[in-house]
Formats: structure tokens, sequence, C-alpha cells
């Protein structure tokens, strides 16, 4: 008699569970910019907002771009457990809410958050199972250059970021994926992450999110 193999014990229509994406990446690399093109495409990704008690520039959207919170209220969400991880970042605290991750993956919906390499390690600790992507411009020239047009940093704020920035590209062996964002081809990038998520879910053993 032939044995079954576990294989044979799934059914091919059996939805794959919800993936985890974490995407990180210097200053300058083009998070922000990507995770709105992604929205434009229609790709079915939730994205989760962060919270972050930095002020609002002038062409950001509260709740969009970020949820913009004051101290008080970010400790607040501290003490209540209400955060997956939080750090100050030059000066500022930033945070993922957790209660939107949990709704979205108990309601089937890939989800995908943006933190730095710092967050992103505390997720690693938390969450393996979540998917990391590292994204970044394709040198640090580039990077400069991206973070001077910005005009948001003072030229000593400039210099730390750029500091920082050299040790975050360190931190790459954290994640499973790198995508490189070169300048004018924002749909490439969107286009592999769509790509990852096919080849996630094509995995013979799923990654299962508990949170």
């Amino acid at each position: 008699m032939t044995r079954a193999s576990p294989r044979d014990s799934l059914r091919s229509d059996q939805p794959s569970p919800p993936l985890l994406i974490v995407l990180s990446g210097p200053s300058g690399a083009g998070k922000d910019a990507l995770l709105a093109r992604l929205r434009e495409t229609g790709c079915p990704l939730e994205c989760i907002t962060t919270l972050t008690t930095r002020p609002r520039r002038a062409k950001e959207t509260d709740k969009l771009d970020y949820h913009f919170v004051s101290t008080d209220k970010f400790q607040e969400m501290i003490k209540n457990n209400e955060l997956l991880e939080w750090a100050n970042v030059y000066g500022n605290w930033y945070g993922v809410p957790k209660q939107p991750i949990k709704s979205a993956l108990e309601n089937g919906r890939d989800t995908i958050v943006k933190v730095d390499t710092q967050g992103a390690a505390t997720i690693k600790r938390l969450l393996p199972q979540a998917v990391f992507v590292f994204l970044m411009p394709p040198s640090a020239e580039l990077l400069s250059e991206r973070l001077t047009q910005r005009r948001t940093e003072s030229p000593f704020d400039l210099a730390l970021r750029l500091k920082t920035a050299r040790k975050e590209i360190e931190q790459l062996p954290l994640f499973d994926y790198l995508i490189i964002n070169r300048c004018g081809e924002i749909d490439r990038a969107a286009a592999q992450i769509e790509a990852i998520i096919t080849a996630e879910k094509c995995r013979a053993e799923p990654r299962k999110i508990a949170l």
C-alpha cells in the first residue's frame, strides 16, 4: 500500500495564511514612495500606518503618511501595550500599532508595515515568520542626493542620517529580500514586492503569524 505524503493531505483550494511584510531601509531609500505606489496600483495589501511624535511635514497627510500623535499619547500607548514595537529615532518617537495588524491578519489580509532596521530587528524577535524586505538605492551617492533634495533636514541632521544609513545597510543579513530602488523605477520596485508575495504564497510550508 502506498503511504500518503503530507502534501496529499493539502487541499488545493485552501487559502494561504496571510503574510506580514516588514519593509525597512535607510532614510531616502523610497519606502514611502513605494507604499504610495502599491496603494495606487491596487495591490491587495493592508498598509499599517506608523505612529510618530515628530511634526508633520508640509506635504504629509495625517493617518496616511503617519499617525501624528503627542508624546503623552504615545507613552500612554506604550503603557497599555498597544504597540508592536517602538523606538526613538532622531529625537522623535515612532511605533507600530498592534491592533490594526492583528485585525488585518485575522481577516485574512496580507499586511505590510514600514519600520527602521531597529524596529525590524525587534519584530524579527517577536514574529520570526514575518517576511522582511530591505529597500535601498543603488549607491550611497544617490542616497545622499535624495536626502539633500528633500530639504527636510538641517546639514547636521543630514550628516547624521547618512551616517546612520551606513550602519543600517550593515543589517542586511537580517532580511529575507533586497530590493534596489533605482531612479524612476518605482513601478519595478512595486512589482518586486508583488513577486515576493507570489513566491511566499508558493512556499511548501507557509509562514504563520501568531500575534
